[in-house]
């Protein structure tokens, strides 16, 4: 792939450059796997192309740390934001970039499958991005008040429907299949001439699953599984209404999700 700028309206201040350059730089210098993602991998796919202002560094989880500690060797700030999916590395008060090793409701972490794929140039510097499968998986769960990213879903089964691993995908989204399908659902009703893209076996097992479900005895714990969505606007499930909380985040917490 070519060298891809997120959007070639937007021209990034020369000391942004100059960090995003260096940081790419040190990455491969410290021999841990790493992946771009986030805008620069949507628009290498989908042609897409929309202003960024970060880099979205996507590690597995037991390399987070050592990535951590060869920064903070070379004289950066390192913080743990939150141990269960994110990192931060910072220059200085101005410049950081985000170390992801899972998704910030915890339910998927980055593996060995979302290594090996596409490379593109950026910055001077050739790195691997999150493949089509992986990159879904990074946005099924994005749905809060402030942050949907359907669109790039679709844009992404539209654009590379021939690259994702569907059966993977579905193997690792399998507790969470009903997600899958109302994003399946969404991309048949924004693109109903190109609904053959996804393979019509995919529909067939969600379908037949809420088949059978939709006639059992409903379960007897009472959970909010919204909160794998947005852990802010369930808070009143959790907090008044009775609900369990699956994911466990304090009310206080308002993390923004992935990019």
């Amino acid at each position: 792939m070519s060298d891809l700028a997120p959007d070639p309206c937007f021209h990034p201040p020369a000391d942004a450059v100059a960090f995003y350059e260096e940081s790419q730089r040190l990455l491969k210098e410290s021999g841990v796997p790493f992946l771009l993602s986030g805008t620069y991998a949507v628009t290498a796919y989908t042609g897409i192309r929309r202003p960024t202002k970060d880099l979205d560094v996507f590690c597995k989880p037991g390399d987070y740390p050592r990535i951590l500690a060869f920064f903070q060797a070379h004289g950066y700030r390192t913080d743990v934001e939150d141990e269960r999916w994110i990192a931060k590395v910072w220059k200085d008060e101005k410049h950081f970039f985000d170390v992801i090793f899972a998704m910030s409701n915890g339910v998927i972490a980055v593996n060995d499958s979302w290594f090996g794929g596409d490379a593109i140039e950026v910055y001077g510097h050739e790195v691997g991005i999150t493949p089509p499968t992986a990159l879904i998986l990074s946005k099924v769960f994005i749905q809060d008040r402030y942050r949907y990213d359907g669109a790039d879903v679709n844009h992404i089964i539209l654009k590379q429907s021939d690259s994702v691993d569907w059966r993977s995908l579905l193997d690792q989204m399998d507790l969470y299949w009903e997600v899958l399908m109302a994003h399946l659902l969404n991309y048949r009703f924004a693109y109903p001439t190109e609904r053959d893209r996804v393979p019509a076996w995919l529909m067939h097992e969600p379908t037949e699953r809420l088949r059978a479900q939709v006639d059992l005895p409903a379960p007897r714990v009472k959970i909010c599984r919204g909160r794998l969505f947005s852990a802010r606007d369930y808070v009143s499930d959790v907090a008044e209404w009775g609900f369990g909380d699956v994911v466990g985040k304090g009310l206080g917490e308002q993390h923004d999700p992935v990019h």
